[in-house]
């Protein structure tokens, strides 16, 4: 079952509104991806752009989660991720593996995301040296994960619309 499309209530403290607007935008990627044939999925739109598919996009997410809450955040796992490896873009590759299961990849990582932000004060800095996480606190973490979630929910609107005309605001 897909996440509620919920915003986050209008008098929440700070980290309702940002852990509660970042999980809209998780929200709305299922939205996106909501009745999508497979082959539909992994179809590439973009000549320049081969490896942004609705596919690619939703795994995308999953590893930038992980990246940013579990790399920088809490300096663990990098070489898990193939965002550090020395192939550009291997996150979006991901040629025969099905959507939902990419979505249930997902949904893991998010509900690690918010395990670690619900333990974590919002003025606490990153672990990470090496990638400077260490001058990053959590609160610009999560602000800039609902940008980076917002524009590629913005990415699957415009895919979405070319694969089969569907169209939706959230």
């Amino acid at each position: 079952m897909p996440p509620p499309r919920e915003r986050p209530p209008g008098d929440g403290d700070e980290r309702a509104q940002l852990v509660g607007w970042l999980d809209l935008q998780r929200a709305v990627v299922h939205a996106k991806c909501e009745g999508l044939a497979e082959d539909d999925a992994h179809r590439a739109l973009l000549p320049t752009s081969p490896r942004m598919t609705v596919a690619g996009l939703v795994s995308h997410l999953r590893w930038t989660e992980h990246c940013r809450f579990e790399v920088l955040l809490q300096d663990r796992g990098a070489a898990l991720n193939p965002q550090f490896g020395d192939v550009e873009d291997a996150d979006f590759v991901v040629d025969g593996v099905p959507l939902a299961r990419l979505l249930e990849d997902y949904d893991r990582q998010c509900a690690a995301s918010n395990e670690v932000v619900a333990a974590t004060p919002l003025d606490a800095f990153g672990r990470n040296t090496e990638y400077r996480a260490d001058t990053l606190t959590l609160r610009w973490i999560l602000t800039h994960m609902i940008e980076e979630t917002a524009r590629h929910v913005g990415h699957l609107d415009l895919l979405r619309e070319q694969l089969d005309g569907s169209r939706s605001y959230y």
